[in-house]
């Protein structure tokens, strides 16, 4: 059947673009690979292509692939479609583009920033996805969405089906396929710790950043600095006070009543820690029961979906023009701000000046918040050029004030000049490091690759 043929030469046009994209992040100048090799392949020995080249490359490659593929409606599930290929491009142009932007390469960023802009509207305009906020989860709709999966995990009994958010995921079964790993474990107050920095630019419910809203309630008790603040933190993060369940036979939920029996399990009850940074992590975490391994996870990895979209719009539209009206805002930014936030006011360019923001700032933050732990924040930094500033930040914890002095008696490491937990120091980022270097194993087989800037 040509047509089934045809979806396949789409997705490897896609496949290819892909692969070629990872190198380019890493690596910048890469080798472009358009045909099958064999080792007397000239290419073997061929010097890298510059990155301008590599990137339109890419870009041609999904533009095949969206020419050759079926929407993603008709196609099974966990297949790419014509949707992902342009969201895919979205993510491209906009990487580049700003790379290129904050550079110095004005020119060569608008003109990808366009090409960015362009293909998320065409996802947006193709209305075939949406945010998941179903009325039965109400504000937890957030944080429920990471683990659905086609068995009983959240209070409204909802499986995979109810998720119209993910646009390319990664695809788990709870019998043909496992994630195989206990992620819950990892994340729930354990290995993965989170800097004060990214607690303090969740905004309060006013739309205000803490050190401007007068909503905030400070850090003298526990639970003081998440009062009256974006719903997203006490569904992404671990709310003092509140209380989780994990995926062990004896800590799990039984069926999401939140009744005396349930509770009893839960693995910690009024959370208050004393430990690591203070600040940790619930997304990923799953409640459901995964047997006596805990290691049976089957929620879907969402690759990629439709909120980085909205937020790859309003971002390249706002960098290729120097501004972005409301109505861009709304279709984009607003939505992912507003899902469980109903009541925050939306960020427009009026808001911003009545209270002295930036809405370069305000953009990034939305993404930061939203994309949390989904793996851009390192490659945002790099594509920004803000890496330099950012990274070598102490790494700090809560603010060992009022109560969390009494929890936290003796904390271990040294404070800073506000009082906060300094968890790690010393960081430093140097220019070479916004790419990688060239393995040396590829260097001795190929000379004429070259090595990156100062490695």
């Amino acid at each position: 059947n040509q047509a089934e043929i045809t979806q396949y030469v789409g997705e490897a046009y896609f496949f290819r673009a892909w692969n070629h994209f990872q190198l380019m992040q890493k690596f910048g100048d890469v080798i472009i690979v358009d045909h099958t090799i064999d080792v007397n392949d000239p290419l073997m020995s061929a010097p890298r292509d510059n990155r301008g080249k590599v990137c339109d490359f890419i870009i041609e490659d999904l533009n095949k692939a969206v020419e050759h593929m079926l929407p993603t409606a008709d196609l099974a599930e966990g297949r790419i479609g014509i949707e992902g290929a342009k969201a895919f491009i979205s993510r491209v142009a906009l990487f580049e583009g700003t790379w290129q932007k904050f550079r110095g390469n004005e020119a060569r960023g608008k003109e990808l920033l366009d090409i960015a802009a362009k293909a998320a509207f065409d996802v947006i305009d193709s209305h075939k996805f949406e945010l998941f906020a179903p009325a039965a989860l109400g504000e937890s709709a957030y944080k429920y969405m990471f683990i659905l999966e086609d068995l009983q995990c959240n209070p409204a009994g909802l499986q995979k089906d109810a998720n119209k958010e993910y646009i390319i995921k990664r695809c788990f079964d709870a019998t043909l396929k496992t994630s195989g790993r206990n992620i819950t474990t990892e994340v729930l107050a354990n290995a993965q710790l989170v800097s004060a920095k990214f607690a303090q630019m969740y905004l309060c419910t006013d739309g205000l950043p803490i050190e401007k809203s007068p909503l905030f309630k400070g850090y003298e008790t526990m639970r003081g600095e998440w009062m009256n603040r974006d719903l997203r933190m006490q569904y992404t993060l671990m709310r003092p006070g509140d209380t989780f369940w994990d995926a062990s036979e004896k800590n799990s939920r039984i069926d999401w009543s939140d009744s005396e029996a349930e509770i009893a399990r839960a693995k910690y009850k009024n959370f208050t820690p004393n430990w690591g940074s203070g600040y940790f992590p619930q997304k990923w975490a799953t409640e459901r029961n995964l047997g006596a391994d805990a290691r049976n996870a089957s929620y879907d990895w969402p690759v990629l979906r439709y909120a980085e979209v909205l937020l790859n719009y309003a971002e390249a539209v706002y960098e290729r023009d120097g501004k972005i009206s409301d109505t861009d805002l709304n279709i984009s930014l607003n939505l992912t701000r507003k899902r469980v936030n109903k009541t925050m006011p939306a960020l427009s360019n009026a808001f911003v000046d009545a209270n002295g923001l930036d809405m370069r700032t305000e953009i990034r933050r939305e993404r930061t918040i939203e994309l949390f732990q989904e793996g851009f924040r390192i490659d945002d930094l790099r594509r920004w050029k803000t890496a330099e500033t950012e990274m070598p930040m102490e790494f700090c914890g809560i603010m060992h004030i009022g109560e969390w002095k009494n929890r936290w008696a003796k904390p271990g490491v040294p404070l800073n000049a506000d009082n906060r937990l300094i968890i790690e120091s010393g960081r430093v980022w140097a220019e070479r490091n916004y790419l990688h270097p060239l393995p040396i194993d590829q260097l001795q087989l190929n000379p004429n690759l070259g090595q990156n800037p100062d490695w």
